[in-house]
């Protein structure tokens, strides 16, 4: 039994491992080297920023392509072994099909365990501080903020085009001073221009050389024949606030920043981050409904085993494309589900801290009640 336990671990254990690898480089980085490539060589961010990019992507990525990837190699594995007819080696040696699979079952809940680590603390700390590299970039390379060749509006009441990023200083800038329904007010061209920072403010100070001011009007600003033109200034200069991204990314924490004992510390005092302000009913909600999806979410592991070991053996394929088709169809139904189920989340009525577990509750049991016709047979 032994050598069974072995040669079933090694095999799901290398499945699992390049299923989730290639998943991750797929499904995530794939998607994200377009962000990462601009990052480096637009807005010449520093290595260093990319790193914690992507470890803040992958552990957060990872708590969809570990389920995703054990589920996978369990269709792979078992698909080959009854393709070659191991399985039914194993049964007629009195091997029950239990016993085959008490492997693959430890192995799910040590993947589950993984996920609850991931789910509850790694992955929300690692968000948390890429919220606040993103912020200490700001701060620090501050030019890796300005890209080039297109309308740059994180700063609140500002839009700025810049035609041109040489790493040193900023070429033919377009300033447009909005009001609250976003239209411009004011509009500054200058030639060039540089950063410097002001952390103690929370603020940018953006040197504008060579610089006309032209002023819209306040009724009317679409109105070109009542602009009225400004001075011409061979310098001047031009506050551009963080105080925005500071309260975003640095000051306070979203809500799939917490940590387990962040949330639970909330949930038991009924204060908020400010240590002074009560809970809200809705906001003690999210914390539930939050606390919940990551735990359901976790257990998934268990679940997909337990769905795709009957899969495997009635296909009876070994072929891999088979097994990721396979795995396509079961993990689509299940996060759709998971999607469709937090659409209510905001729903007190209809109890969705509950309900999020339905999609893990579902396939369990449709997983139980396959493996016990296929222990039976």
């Amino acid at each position: 039994m032994k050598v069974l336990d072995r040669y079933m671990a090694r095999q799901l254990g290398t499945a699992t491992f390049l299923a989730v690898a290639v998943l991750s480089v797929v499904l995530v980085l794939g998607n994200l080297f377009k962000q990462i490539f601009d990052l480096l060589v637009n807005r010449s961010a520093p290595y260093e920023f990319l790193l914690t990019f992507i470890s803040y992507i992958l552990p957060f990525s990872m708590t969809f392509t570990l389920p995703w990837g054990f589920l996978t190699a369990v269709l792979l594995v078992f698909g080959r072994m009854s393709a070659e007819h191991e399985l039914t080696a194993l049964r007629s040696s009195g091997v029950s099909m239990l016993r085959v699979c008490l492997t693959t079952f430890g192995l799910a809940l040590f993947c589950v365990g993984v996920c609850l680590w991931i789910n509850l603390d790694f992955a929300p700390r690692k968000q948390a501080e890429f919220k606040e590299a993103i912020y200490d970039l700001a701060v620090q390379r501050p030019l890796a903020m300005f890209d080039t060749d297109r309308v740059i509006d994180v700063f609140p009441g500002l839009k700025i085009y810049i035609e041109r990023n040489d790493g040193e200083q900023l070429h033919n800038l377009l300033v447009y001073e909005v009001g609250r329904d976003s239209e411009p007010q004011k509009v500054i061209f200058a030639r060039r221009g540089q950063i410097h920072t002001d952390p103690a403010n929370h603020r940018l100070l953006l040197d504008i050389f060579d610089a006309r001011f032209e002023q819209r009007d306040a009724g009317a600003p679409q109105n070109f024949s009542r602009i009225r033109q400004g001075i011409t200034l061979s310098k001047s200069t031009l506050p551009i606030s963080l105080e925005e991204l500071y309260s975003r990314y640095k000051k306070n924490r979203g809500l799939t920043s917490l940590t387990l004992s962040d949330m639970w510390g909330r949930l038991r005092t009924g204060i908020a981050a400010d240590g002074v302000t009560p809970l809200a009913a809705p906001e003690r909600l999210e914390y539930r409904v939050e606390l919940n999806r990551r735990v359901s979410l976790s257990l998934a592991c268990l679940a997909f085993g337990l769905v795709a070991v009957p899969l495997a053996v009635g296909a009876q394929r070994r072929e891999t494309a088979v097994g990721f088709l396979l795995s396509l169809v079961v993990a689509f139904s299940y996060f759709l589900l998971m999607i469709m189920v937090g659409w209510v989340k905001n729903r007190p009525e209809w109890h969705p801290e509950w309900l999020i577990w339905l999609p893990t509750v579902l396939f369990l049991g449709l997983g139980t009640q396959l493996f016990r016709r296929l222990a039976a047979r």
